[in-house]
């Protein structure tokens, strides 16, 4: 498994690895001195077409949200805005200790007649997030100039963090407005979330009000020159960029529609799609595959949607689809066997403990958990060895395989049960194709399974003989082959079986064996298999 890929925070593209080498020209004096941000904010003006005096330079465009409700907030005024929208909005808001008011807007058409109702309240701000986020809807220029017009005393913070992905910018549109504050950054398309560059553009008076709300060197040296490199010559690149991102965003609306999903419209670098019930497992089980996506468990309305950034990379893409596509529809479900279908408390492990004991070394149960907790322990015999030489005894694997089947294959073996019921497996069988990746030799498996009634409802069985043990992935990959599919979910209970399964590309799922307090770590605990049977409903 590759590094986590990192879909949660709506971070733009990876800059060009010249731009990170200019600063090594930086004058060194530019880091001795506090920063000047005069040439940046002369260059963000021309680029959005105003005078130098109507823009202010921010730490990100969460300043600009911080230094506009210190300024207009404060105890008996109020701030207007949709629900849901950014959360930094309330942050700030209550910061200043505001009140908040809100109208719904989940998607479709800005809730411009909803908004003009509330207008009574007389709110000090106004704030509309167009690319919305979480929602990715939008708002319309006329929107926001009817809304500014019919609110003269109150200030429209216009959130356009991501017009750049977004089918029409609004900024040119409404900045003669002189109630209107419009923040933008850099950290979306631009792809410098790092630096912390945010702009606000408004009105001159404005822009000196927004001036003395915050700290005077809202941004590093660095910063500004990287900032300066990227606007100079950054915008064939940003152009590529949102063009990617919108071809993301067509082809993962129509797969999460496929894959029984909701996803809302977007006009910015994100989907967020409602779930259901399902959308706690679909979070874990995309982290467990290496993808993290943004949940939002203590928002109301928003606890059952997943929000995924769109990476603007082909090779990220494909990854997300695979992962999403492997979370909700698996092809074939695979199994470890010894804690997962076969109770082996009274079998090999007591076979360990016994073949320990049989070398001068005491173990105790809860010694062999941990070994096995511990990793690298898919075989069994080598467990064993491990438990004998860390109680001060030499043995060699021979002599301890020996003396370890002589007592598992004597009588032992006779103990092992079926952990599931076998009409659960039966159901299983018939939805999904089921293979077992074991760590036992062959023979062990096939007359657990054929003792156990259920041999015919696995269509294949990778052994000890067949590829390199868990942690390896290569079993699971083998069985996948056998399986003749790509995406499937692990049922384990040890470390081995969660790492061997991520690394595969295969959803670990863990479950606790009997006597064990608890699972390996997975995407999620099943307490029963029959747990399955409602993940795959």
């Amino acid at each position: 498994m590759s590094a986590t890929l990192k879909l949660d925070s709506n971070e733009g593209p990876l800059p060009p690895v010249a731009l990170l080498e200019a600063l090594a020209t930086l004058d060194p004096d530019a880091v001795r001195r506090y920063p000047e941000v005069s040439a940046l904010e002369a260059a963000l003006a021309r680029q959005v077409g105003v005078t130098p005096d109507r823009v202010i330079v921010t730490a990100g465009a969460d300043d600009g949200i911080d230094r506009v409700c210190r300024a207009y907030l404060g105890p008996g005024r109020t701030m207007l805005l949709s629900e849901p929208t950014f959360e930094m909005l309330h942050h700030f808001a209550r910061l200043a200790r505001g009140t908040l008011a809100s109208v719904p807007w989940r998607c479709g058409e800005f809730p411009l007649a909803a908004f003009l109702d509330r207008l009574d309240d007389q709110p000090a701000v106004i704030a509309i997030v167009s690319p919305n986020n979480p929602t990715g809807a939008t708002a319309s220029a006329a929107d926001v100039r009817r809304l500014a017009q019919a609110a003269p005393a109150s200030v429209v913070l216009l959130d356009q963090v991501y017009v750049e992905y977004a089918d029409e910018d609004l900024t040119a549109a409404v900045i003669d407005l002189p109630n209107v504050v419009v923040l933008r950054t850099l950290s979306k398309a631009w792809g410098l979330a790092g630096c912390r560059i945010g702009y606000a553009i408004g009105a001159p008076d404005v822009v000196a009000v927004l001036r003395a709300a915050g700290a005077p060197y809202p941004v590093a040296a660095p910063s500004v020159a990287l900032a300066l490199g990227q606007l100079a010559n950054g915008a064939a690149a940003l152009r590529a960029h949102v063009a990617r991102v919108k071809e993301e965003r067509t082809e993962l609306g129509e797969r999460l529609l496929a894959l029984g999903l909701d996803p809302f419209p977007s006009q910015a670098n994100f989907i967020l799609a409602e779930c259901g019930r399902r959308a706690p497992f679909l979070a874990t089980a995309l982290a467990a595959l290496g993808v993290v996506v943004r949940t939002f468990p203590n928002r109301p309305g928003l606890g059952s949607a997943l929000r995924i950034t769109l990476p603007g990379s082909p090779p990220e893409f494909e990854r997300l689809v695979a992962a999403l596509e492997t979370a909700v529809a698996p092809e074939a479900l695979l199994f470890d066997m010894d804690g997962v279908l076969a109770d082996v408390q009274h079998s090999q492990r007591a076979a360990i403990v016994a073949t320990a004991q049989s070398f001068g070394v005491t173990v105790t149960a809860a010694q062999v958990a941990a070994a096995i907790r511990a990793g690298d322990a898919a075989n069994d015999w080598r467990v064993t060895q491990r438990l004998i030489e860390a109680g001060g005894r030499r043995a060699s694997l021979e002599d301890v395989t020996a003396r370890f089947q002589s007592l598992y294959l004597g009588g032992l073996r006779e103990r092992e049960t079926l952990i599931p019921k076998v009409d659960v497996l039966k159901e299983l069988a018939a939805r999904r194709p089921l293979a077992i990746v074991t760590g036992r030799p062959r023979a062990e498996a096939e007359w657990f399974l054929q003792r156990s009634g259920v041999v015919r409802l696995f269509g294949a069985v990778v052994a000890m003989e067949d590829s390199p043990a868990k942690p390896d992935p290569a079993p699971v990959r083998l069985a996948l082959e056998r399986l003749g599919v790509r995406r499937a979910w692990m049922i384990g209970d040890t470390p081995d079986d969660m790492r061997a399964a991520a690394q595969a590309g295969v959803l670990p799922l863990a479950v606790a064996a009997p006597g064990d307090e608890a699972p390996a770590g997975g995407a999620r605990v099943l307490g029963q298999l029959t747990d399955l049977l409602e993940l795959l409903s």
